[in-house]
């Protein structure tokens, strides 16, 4: 993990072996000043934080970073629509859990607090996505349907899945393991059993699993569990009420 430190706030870079023309980061709570039970640096306006506070969080993200352009900011709802970004304003965000764009400049950004962010890049560098997938989305094709829209070919692109929470503590009910199996039977190595019917979910293996068989065989895993680092991650199912961390790329020229 390498953590990146710029005007007071924190960042995890992902290390992959992506072109220069890729920046990607992903913001950490620490920085920011939310108050409890948002504690840091929370970016979303979703989750009863003050607006103006989140305004400001987002505003000291897009300065410490450098940002070309502010954020394409999702309302995710765990769909598995995709957005092609070229810079269209819109006056709302948009209801959409994936964008990607081919236009250096363009910041394709997703929230998270234990649900995947994962990053894709080709190794030319013209192309940059990012995901939101939960399990609902992961099962449903969030994926699939980003890597099917990208301009290039699966052989040749890039995979990156950050923070989330890791299968130690992501209890889940029969009827996901269900949903999993039904759809792939080599999905059962991804859970283990828990008590009383309930099922530990690997949901960043899950999601390698899916990117390797969609044709992506470059996909490197962070290894960062939300849950566990509660220092620099949010965390929905450790905390219930609380913030989201930002999940960043974007090409430079």
């Amino acid at each position: 993990m390498q953590i990146f430190l710029k005007n007071d706030l924190q960042f995890v870079r992902p290390e992959w072996p992506v072109p220069e023309t890729v920046r990607a980061f992903v913001t950490t709570r620490l920085g920011g000043d939310s108050l409890p039970p948002y504690d840091g640096l929370n970016l979303a306006g979703h989750v009863g934080d003050n607006p103006n506070q989140v305004a400001a969080n987002r505003q000291a993200v897009e300065t410490a970073l450098k940002l070309p352009n502010e954020p394409l900011w999702l309302a995710q709802e765990h769909t598995v629509d995709t957005i092609h970004w070229q810079g269209q304003a819109y006056a709302k965000p948009p209801v959409a859990d994936a964008s990607w764009t081919q236009q250096s400049g363009q910041v394709c950004c997703v929230m998270t607090a234990d649900c995947l962010p994962v990053l894709i890049t080709n190794r030319s560098g013209t192309v940059a996505a990012a995901v939101h997938a939960g399990w609902r989305g992961l099962l449903n094709g969030v994926v699939a349907n980003t890597i099917r829209q990208l301009p290039d070919a699966p052989e040749n692109l890039l995979a990156w899945i950050g923070p989330a929470i890791s299968q130690r503590y992501f209890e889940v009910g029969a009827d996901v393991y269900d949903g999993f199996v039904e759809r792939n039977a080599d999905h059962a190595s991804y859970f283990t059993a828990g008590s009383q019917g309930k099922w530990y979910a690997d949901l960043p293996g899950l999601a390698e699993f899916e990117l390797r068989g969609l044709g992506v065989s470059d996909v490197t895993q962070s290894g960062l569990c939300s849950y566990h680092d509660e220092e620099l991650f949010y965390s929905y199912r450790r905390d219930g009420q609380t913030g989201r961390m930002a999940t960043l790329i974007w090409l430079e020229d």
